[in-house]
């Protein structure tokens, strides 16, 4: 197993060269630079020349991914904002910590409520709870998060008109007055502002992953090792859970890989429409000014999560299943 991990981190090195590589190439065919969108102006007509020679984004592009990469390695620095002027580092890591206090609770808690749901879904099949609990997985599926964060800070707005105060929060992370509260007092303002946010996230991921959870157990319930099982007279209760539930739930653990870049990757559309200050804004507003040093940091350590995760992954599959071994 420790030659395993040894050779698996070994082989992140030029897995990691690639991915960056690829991903500068990439933001590299996009038509223009930042530079661009100074090209018109009226005043100044060699203000976009300047701006691209002072930045060096004059330089052929593997100089300056080299340069970029050189910097990572030894001084772990990301790189300054094009956009900002100001570290990357600082900029990405407060937008970063809130997905991750959006993400983290979304995360957990469509696991303990997917993974019991699909497991009651599945020694139920057909029955009237599973029919209720499939239908509200496709809708959970088929609309699209954020239509439905849309449909509750509407249902906000109109609760007020009629209250006087709203039922949840209509936007943002905080309120107004949040550096005037106390330390309790903050933790519940934002945890009042994560109500819609946190539901919307948690719907929509809890449709899919109860529907891989349903597939998987009835996949495993119709095996021959359960039926015979069975025939040697286990428990239903031995059977279900020792016996399926142990190997079912190993399609969860291969999609850890995916948690840890997910967890501050950002909530996509969630956050552009409850005004959340996470990932997501940032790296669109990046893209579009072409800010190459913050869409880089951000695939960076996306990309050494992610690598990081199906490590872990790799690892917890050889804990669970004694079939697995490296």
């Amino acid at each position: 197993m420790f030659a395993f991990i040894v050779r698996r981190i070994v082989n992140l090195i030029p897995t990691f060269v690639l991915a960056t590589l690829v991903a500068w190439i990439v933001i590299e065919i996009a038509p223009g630079d930042f530079a661009t969108q100074f090209a018109f102006d009226q005043v100044d007509p060699n203000k976009a020349e300047r701006i691209r020679s002072v930045l060096g984004l004059d330089r052929p592009w593997y100089v300056r991914y080299l340069f970029w990469l050189r910097n990572l390695v030894v001084e772990g620095d990301l790189g300054t904002s094009l956009t900002s002027k100001g570290s990357v580092t600082a900029l990405i890591v407060p937008r970063m910590t809130n997905s991750l206090v959006l993400l983290l609770p979304a995360t957990i808690l469509t696991y303990l409520i997917a993974i019991p749901i699909g497991v009651y879904s599945a020694l139920r099949k057909y029955s009237l709870g599973d029919r209720v609990l499939t239908v509200f997985s496709l809708i959970g599926l088929a609309v699209p998060n954020f239509f439905l964060a849309l449909i509750f800070l509407a249902l906000s707005v109109q609760w007020f008109q009629a209250n006087g105060w709203f039922l949840v929060p209509t936007g943002g992370m905080t309120s107004t007055d949040y550096s005037d509260l106390t330390s309790f007092r903050q933790l519940t303002d934002v945890a009042w502002h994560m109500i819609v946010p946190l539901i919307v996230v948690v719907t929509s991921s809890l449709a899919f992953t109860t529907r891989i959870m349903r597939g998987e157990m009835l996949e495993i319930l119709g095996q021959d090792y359960i039926r015979t099982a069975r025939a040697k007279g286990l428990s239903e209760r031995v059977v279900n859970y020792k016996h399926a539930l142990r190997n079912a739930i190993i399609v969860i653990i291969s999609t850890i890989g995916g948690i840890l870049p997910g967890l501050i990757s950002g909530a996509g559309t969630v956050e552009f429409v409850t005004g959340w200050p996470g990932i997501t804004p940032l790296f669109i507003r990046s893209i579009f000014a072409q800010d190459v040093y913050v869409i880089m940091a951000l695939l960076t350590i996306l990309t050494l999560l992610l690598m990081i995760g199906n490590l872990i992954s790799d690892l917890a599959l050889a804990l669970i299943d004694p079939r697995i071994r490296y």
